[in-house]
């Protein structure tokens, strides 16, 4: 092949891209065989966790299933009476004292107590703090309970383990402490109603316009076009009126409301929510996966944690891993949000209350 050859056939197109090629292939295969005896000794790729360990799976519990019987031990479910499941409750005295979210009871009397050996029982309550959402109550004729055995919650920092009773009292979860202890503020109570701006010619009452989905409001029987008379036995001609009455109340609370419908008079009793849950859920987005407690707001103190909790679990004790109570839980307010009321923010104040119901004053003869 004489050079002129040798030079045509170099020029080709093929040629050129294969001597531009060869530089990079060539010291790839290089690294490849450099790189191979890596391999031998490489640990072979893992397999995919089972599916039920990928959500609080067995193996995941193991680590906190001694824990169970310091902890659904320690906790009651509270009870309509058809059975229907309302809160949580903490066991805190032998002979029947237990704690439970006060915003959820209401009426206590219309409510009974199941314990985790089966045992039902009336209620009876002895001191209602709204404060701090807590009422303290006696189950009745009940006793040789086991109370918590409680811990500090004030030392404890991000990402200390966690566990709680969950699913009316029926399993244990685990989170961690997920923000700083701190005060929630609170934002006053809502209804869940928008009202006509304009007071009406005859100054009687004040025209519904809108109602939340999922409300107060709606759950009372309330409809857009009632017009309301009197709330809290309170006549209302102006809808800065009723703002005023409602947002002064704690979430939790029953109020009694008389209103107009068609021209006939009618009644109803709504219990109020937190101003924030109203709002943040106006359409009826289910936002939380499960639902927000009626009040998840004004607290003096709490603990922050992301177990995952329903409404329901309220009033149910939250504990370190070595089983030591450090709160209660008080309001689930998101999907990776719920509160407990650390130990040092309640116990002082329930060991005076439990002490007077206890040994109450003797009553004094009579001159």
């Amino acid at each position: 092949m004489t050079n002129d050859e040798f030079k045509m056939t170099n020029d080709r197109p093929g040629a050129r891209r294969a001597r531009a090629i060869l530089p990079f292939g060539f010291c790839h295969y290089a690294f490849l065989v450099l790189l191979s005896p890596l391999f031998l000794y490489a640990d072979p790729p893992r397999l995919p966790l089972p599916q039920e360990d990928r959500t609080n799976g067995k193996h995941t519990l193991a680590a906190v299933e001694r824990l169970k019987p310091l902890t659904l031990a320690c906790a009651a479910r509270i009870e309509s009476p058809l059975g229907r499941t309302i809160c949580t409750a903490t066991i805190v005295g032998e002979d029947g004292y237990v704690l439970i979210k006060a915003s959820e009871v209401p009426e206590l009397q219309k409510t009974r107590i199941k314990f985790s050996d089966g045992r039902t029982a009336d209620l009876r309550e002895v001191h209602r703090e709204t404060r701090l959402d807590l009422v303290l109550a006696q189950a009745v004729g009940i006793t040789g309970l086991r109370a918590v055995s409680l811990g500090g919650a004030r030392s404890l920092g991000l990402g200390q383990w966690l566990c709680s009773v969950a699913d009316a009292g029926k399993e244990t979860r685990i989170g961690i402490v997920s923000a700083k202890a701190r005060r929630i503020p609170g934002e006053g109570a809502a209804m869940g109603i928008r009202m006509d701006a304009k007071a009406s010619k005859d100054g009687k009452g004040v025209r519904i316009v809108g109602i939340a989905s999922e409300s107060p409001a709606e759950a009372a029987g309330l409809r857009e076009d009632d017009v309301l008379i009197t709330i809290a036995g309170e006549k209302v001609a102006a809808l800065d009126r009723v703002y005023d009455i409602v947002k002064k109340r704690q979430p939790g609370e029953v109020i009694d409301i008389r209103y107009l419908r068609k021209d006939k008079e009618e009644s109803c009793r709504v219990r109020l929510a937190s101003r924030s849950k109203v709002l943040n859920n106006w359409e009826g987005e289910d936002f939380a996966n499960g639902g927000v407690s009626l009040r998840n707001d004004n607290f003096p103190e709490v603990l922050q944690h992301d177990i995952p909790l329903l409404p329901t679990d309220m009033g149910g004790p939250v504990a370190t891993l070595e089983g030591k109570v450090v709160g209660i839980n008080i309001a689930r307010v998101d999907r990776v949000t719920t509160f407990a009321l650390p130990v040092e923010a309640f116990w002082t104040e329930v060991q005076l209350w439990i002490k007077a119901d206890r040994h109450p004053p003797k009553a004094v003869p009579a001159q």
